[in-house]
């Protein structure tokens, strides 16, 4: 089969369904296929090199660090765009280095290969062999969700245990102080974690700069004796608490005399002052960010879920010992044919 035959498989199929309908499809297909041999079905049958390639991606996926592989992986510029190169067609080395060239990056096709392609082949996002490279299904998907963060390298730490990333994936279900951080990440990683996320932008804090907030107390104001402005400022102050800048914009007097009011009324028992801690959120680059690796995410936890419901499915489909078993031995072990199924022993 021609390998541009075979990267328009890979595409088109899960452009059509997901991942685990599409190999159930698979599964299907395997189930009605007749080879003439066992030979043609391993070396011709592009069901069967879609089957194995999942089946070596899940391989790979159960390295218990794979996510945080990944990661570092993809934070990379030239592998990001060698990645988007290849994922639209099957190239080989010296084609690669002039893609690579026309886009202004000048490298050896050793450098290409160990540095860039060997690393994506690693996490299981493109093929290869024989010189030749081409993407997987899971190749394919990621490239799709990071179309658009090509710079990651310059926002994210190239080579970290992705503190940074769980911290984005944290604030993106809302503002989150230092303490809360401290059981996102090590403690002794928060403050240089949060200081690098708001130097690249990703995250901010309240421009409030005032994190003393004043609150009412329960104590009955008719049992004070007012002025109009106390009983103004007193009236202004929420259940949920206010600083004295905003207090100030709220009654429209200025702020040296809003906090002299506010010592009045605190002398009088009807105010007290509470210290809030400072709370991290998310900017608008940040959420995107945030939400694209939590997609990344889930594209590998459904990934390696379906693929290792596939090895499920073929170990029960494969019967102990049949007459019609056929073996091929292939560089990577035993090729086992029962039937019409093929799996690896």
């Amino acid at each position: 089969m021609e390998k541009s035959k075979y990267q328009d498989s890979v595409s088109g199929g899960e452009n059509q369904s997901s991942l685990d309908n599409m190999v159930k499809s698979l599964d299907e297909k395997c189930k009605s296929c007749k080879p003439l041999t066992a030979v043609a079905c391993v070396t011709e049958c592009k069901t069967w090199k879609l089957k194995n390639q999942l089946r070596k991606i899940n391989e790979k996926m159960r390295n218990p660090k794979f996510l945080e592989l990944l990661l570092n992986t993809l934070k990379n510029e030239r592998r990001l765009i060698l990645l988007d190169i290849i994922s639209k067609h099957y190239y080989v080395v010296s084609q690669l280095q002039k893609e690579m060239s026309s886009l202004g990056f000048k490298h050896s096709q050793q450098t290409i290969v160990e540095e860039y392609i060997n690393p994506l082949v690693k996490v299981g996002l493109i093929q290869g062999g024989q010189n030749s490279y081409g993407p997987t299904v899971l190749g394919c998907r990621v490239n799709d969700l990071l179309k658009e963060f090509h710079d990651l390298e310059r926002i994210l730490p190239p080579h970290s245990e992705c503190h940074e990333e769980k911290a984005l994936d944290s604030l993106l279900e809302g503002p989150r102080t230092y303490e809360d951080m401290r059981a996102v990440i090590p403690t002794i990683n928060v403050a240089r974690v949060l200081s690098r996320l708001q130097k690249t932008g990703l995250i901010h804090t309240s421009e409030e700069k005032n994190y003393i907030f004043f609150f009412r107390t329960k104590r009955n104001p008719g049992l004070s004796k007012l002025s109009v402005t106390e009983s103004r400022v007193h009236q202004n102050i929420p259940e949920e608490g206010i600083s004295a800048k905003q207090l100030s914009d709220k009654t429209g007097i200025s702020l040296r005399r809003t906090y002299k009011y506010v010592r009045k009324l605190k002398g009088k028992k009807l105010v007290f002052a509470r210290k809030k801690p400072l709370a991290y959120s998310l900017t608008a680059p940040g959420v995107k960010l945030a939400k694209t690796l939590r997609a990344l995410r889930d594209l590998t936890v459904q990934t390696q879920a379906t693929t290792a419901q596939l090895l499920k499915r073929e170990k029960a489909d494969t019967s102990p010992a049949s007459d019609n078993k056929v073996a091929v031995r292939k560089s990577e072990g035993i090729i086992t044919l029962t039937n019409t199924v093929l799996t690896k022993k």
